[in-house]
């Protein structure tokens, strides 16, 4: 029978697989976490040198030296869709397939980004921090969204999604995105600098990557308005987080919100998350439910099409997959057999 090892420390495990362990259990041989927090990468060999296949949260890196010292793993599967600290390359050419999960946050994610927008628009989290001290916090003037202009960079799965609630609530919406058309949505297309002119909320939503490595920067700022607010549920990296503190000293920023920064686990950077005006929640925004569990589902359709001998949905390097196609041959099923 095949050996999954879970990284998931015991609180994650209980928030993602409270359905998907039993069904995991069915179909392979399962260990899970042995510790009560994320292992180090050292601490990760040891515990799955045995295992064939790593089920690996968000928080848990695949670098190569991994992948070099454990000759007989299979898989690395991803519990979630962001694979940047996996060394995808080191995997390839050690013969690992890497599989992601399946974009099931999208919605949980929006819902999130439109929360922490209605919390700088209405000073909700101060107001209530006040107000719990000594039962006498002054009434803060807020503002309304309907009428205002928000701007998404990124008309991707999310940006799509958030653009539409945001539409509903009465919003004019801007998008940018030089990769895809927003014609026909409803709403209006503009480049870059423009966006950044005429929004009273900016929204980056595009891709990590080298092009968008601090996208949000001290030229960017430049461009808004005074007392512009700025949500980010992306990525950390999309932000110059030295920029955006200046801008919020300066007043140019009227507020910013993050579920997302450069600490570990794509966490809101603390020296920034504790300035005035800022909302930062601890990497949220997949998790509900409903995400959680279609997640670790996820997973376990993969580790079922492996058992049966079939290349996961979502793997990220299939051809390089040798270890893989070398096992099925060895237990004469699948493709290879």
């Amino acid at each position: 029978m095949l050996t999954v090892f879970l990284t998931h420390n015991p609180e994650d495990l209980g928030a993602y697989y409270a359905r998907a362990l039993p069904e995991l259990q069915a179909i392979a041989h399962v260990v899970v976490n042995p510790l009560d927090r994320d292992l180090d990468p050292h601490e990760l060999i040891a515990a799955a040198i045995d295992c064939d296949v790593i089920i690996a949260h968000r928080a848990t890196p695949g670098g190569a030296e991994l992948f070099d010292a454990m000759p007989g793993l299979l898989a690395f599967l991803r519990c979630a869709v962001d694979i940047s600290t996996i060394d995808v390359e080191s995997a390839s050419a050690a013969g690992v397939l890497i599989a992601r999960a399946d974009k099931s946050f999208v919605a949980s994610t929006a819902e999130l980004a439109l929360a922490l927008m209605l919390d700088l628009a209405r000073n909700v989290s101060e107001s209530t921090i006040d107000y719990r001290g000594d039962g006498s916090s002054r009434q803060r003037q807020g503002v309304q969204l309907r009428g205002r202009t928000a701007g998404i960079i990124g008309y991707g799965a999310i940006g799509s999604y958030l653009a539409r609630l945001l539409r509903e609530v009465g919003m004019r919406v801007l998008v940018t995105d030089p990769a895809a058309a927003a014609t026909g949505d409803g709403f209006e297309q503009c480049d870059l600098p423009e966006l950044l002119r005429q929004s009273d909320f900016v929204l980056p939503l595009a891709p990590a990557m080298a092009s968008t490595e601090n996208l949000i920067d001290a030229a960017a700022l430049g461009l808004v308005r005074p007392g512009t607010m700025l949500v980010n549920v992306s990525r950390g990296e999309l932000l110059d987080e030295a920029a955006v503190a200046a801008a919020l000293d300066s007043g140019r920023l009227g507020g910013l919100a993050m579920d997302v920064g450069r600490a570990p686990d794509q966490r809101p950077s603390p020296d920034l998350a504790r300035r005035p005006g800022v909302v930062a929640t601890p990497h949220l925004g997949g998790l509900t439910p409903e995400n959680a569990d279609a997640q670790a589902m996820s997973s376990v359709e993969q580790v079922r099409a492996i058992v049966a001998g079939t290349v996961p949905p979502r793997a990220v390097n299939p051809d390089h997959a040798d270890r893989l196609r070398a096992w099925w041959r060895n237990h004469q099923i699948g493709e290879s057999s």
